[in-house]
């Protein structure tokens, strides 16, 4: 499933990188793609996995942005 999320604080591409690698290391997530310009994250991820949505948000806040 692809998605999109909306976050506040995706500020430049040194806090991209961080959310990359964090949402990258939830198990189930197949592509990343966080995008500074348009404040968003885009995820591609094995909707069956129960509560994957949850670690990808937990993932994003580990980074420093807060999904809307």
């Amino acid at each position: 499933m692809e998605k999109k999320i909306y976050v506040v604080g995706l500020d430049d591409e040194s806090v991209e990188s961080k959310v990359n690698s964090a949402v990258a290391a939830v198990a189930g997530v197949s592509s990343v793609v966080a995008n500074s310009s348009k404040a968003q994250v885009l995820v591609n991820y094995d909707e069956s996995i129960a509560g994957i949505e949850d670690a990808i948000e937990a993932a994003i806040a580990s980074a420093g942005p807060t999904v809307l």
